[in-house]
């Protein structure tokens, strides 16, 4: 988990310099009228911390295997209005929920990394997976910021 941790790390200064680097004119605008903008991408990536932070903390107590519910992504980042938000309140949310996310990730330990978790599609994994998994989806939207 150390080197995760070290990832998300980097992932969260290179994002913040990103973002710093951005005009807000840069991030609100869309590629096109259905794709998100860099401030919508930003906004789903609070959501999904959102959702994860709470996933990596109800397996601590609830029944195993732990069920992942599904969430609506686009519906979220429609509902939370991120396209008309200011920035630097989406980016504070953003680190704040992942620092928190980084801080429960560190206290995990063997035994709680293999609790299980039955994932959309029935297959069972456990929370070293969801973990990995979350900061992979991490770096994938930090790249698409960057790239467009």
């Amino acid at each position: 988990m150390d080197e995760l941790i070290i990832r998300l790390e980097k992932l969260l200064k290179s994002g913040m310099e990103i973002i710093s680097k951005s005009s807000e004119s840069e991030l609100a605008r869309k590629p096109n009228p259905g794709k998100w903008s860099k401030k919508e991408i930003l906004g789903h990536l609070v959501d999904s911390g959102i959702n994860n932070l709470q996933r990596f903390t109800e397996i601590q107590f609830e029944h195993k295997p732990f069920k992942i519910k599904k969430y609506n992504q686009d519906e979220l980042v429609k509902a939370n209005d991120y396209q008309n938000s200011q920035i630097e309140v989406i980016t504070n949310l953003w680190l704040s929920i992942n620092n928190q996310i980084k801080n429960l990730i560190k206290k995990q330990d063997e035994t709680t990394l293999s609790y299980k978790v039955e994932l959309d599609n029935n297959d069972i994994s456990d929370l070293r997976f969801l973990i990995g998994d979350y900061v992979d989806h991490l770096e994938h939207h930090l790249n698409q910021i960057l790239e467009r």
